[in-house]
């Protein structure tokens, strides 16, 4: 089996993950509620190679629908649907590498012929600019109220479909930084991973409240292709480019429930 993901692993856990919370709200009696978020956020790639470094950090949004299940008066599932838009990063591969051939494929359908040199080396940033939709799956535990707020800790696991992916290259000579690309075949469609938030939740009626927090989101998957990719250093042979990018983001949660 290759490092990426095989076509059946992740349908298997999108399916699991859309049938938990069906499952779980049928076994309990509870309150159902529903709210939105428009939630900035600050991500960054990251890879398991110490010359392949993270290099800049994409301002993003998260717009969605979130839907929370009460089995206990402070206890709750949530479950949704949402766009992740603008996320991503750079990442850059260090001066080290003789050659550093990624994103051929891409940059040969964008550039005209005769253009892209025969062979890439480091010293250049690939920035990825992506989009998701989400279905985030977690647990909400919240403190009783002091006065109109409470506070609450949310772990969750999501799931997310690229539905954009666009790329550019920082400090090349054959290409401005900033014309962006098409990098469909250099990104892998799915992305598993999970997030750890808290914040406060403000009573503004009896039925409506605020929302205010913080989160940290991170990738289980590779979400890199690395197809057809080069890498070479000095005095070695050149090698396949077999790290694992992973998404990561800052979320400032910030949302309405009803």
């Amino acid at each position: 089996m290759t490092k990426n993901f095989t076509f059946y692993r992740p349908f298997m856990l999108a399916v699991a993950l859309l049938l938990l919370p069906a499952v779980a709200f049928a076994q309990f009696p509870g309150d159902l509620k529903f709210g939105i978020q428009a939630s900035p956020t600050f991500s960054g790639m990251t890879t398991d190679d110490n010359l392949i470094n993270r290099d800049g950090t994409n301002l993003g949004l998260k717009l969605g629908l979130i839907g929370e299940y009460y089995f206990r008066e402070n206890y709750s599932f949530h479950t949704g649907i949402g766009f992740h838009f603008n996320a991503g990063g750079t990442l850059f591969y260090e001066d080290q590498f003789t050659q550093a051939d990624i994103w051929r494929e891409s940059l040969d359908n964008t550039l005209a012929a005769g253009v892209l040199p025969d062979t890439l080396s480091g010293g250049l940033g690939f920035k990825y600019d992506l989009q998701f939709v989400e279905i985030p799956l977690g647990l909400t535990l919240r403190t009783r109220e002091f006065g109109y707020m409470s506070y609450y800790v949310r772990p969750a696991l999501h799931l997310g479909f690229v539905t954009k992916s666009q790329g550019s290259v920082q400090n090349a000579g054959f290409i401005s930084e900033d014309e962006s690309f098409d990098i469909g075949k250099e990104v892998n469609a799915i992305n598993l991973g999970w997030s750890i938030g808290a914040g406060v939740e403000y009573s503004v009626s009896e039925s409506t409240a605020l929302i205010g927090g913080l989160a940290f989101q991170s990738g289980f998957a590779d979400l890199t292709t690395d197809k057809g990719t080069t890498l070479k250093r000095e005095g070695r042979d050149a090698r396949e480019d077999d790290s694992k990018g992973k998404l990561n983001s800052i979320v400032i949660t910030l949302g309405v429930m009803f």
